[in-house]
């Protein structure tokens, strides 16, 4: 099995935002969230429990982001 790049999914006060996502993105999280499933051996991760940690990990390892942010400091 492939490994994913992410792995459990913090539980955290969420801020509610309205996003329309294009039919084949949220099909692609919909697969995603099936292959953590069987990953964990446990059930499908819901498409808008993705969301957050693949941002959250875009950011992260997004260089020109985190200069950028660095430079503003």
């Amino acid at each position: 099995m492939a490994t994913l790049k992410l792995s459990a999914i913090d539980d955290d006060k969420p801020v509610r935002i309205t996003v329309d996502l294009p039919a084949g993105l949220h099909r692609d999280l919909v697969a995603y969230g099936e292959a953590m499933g069987r990953a964990a051996e446990g059930g499908s991760v819901a498409p808008q429990k993705l969301i957050v940690p693949m941002l959250q990990r875009f950011i992260a390892s997004d260089r020109g982001f985190a200069s950028a942010r660095r430079d503003r400091r």
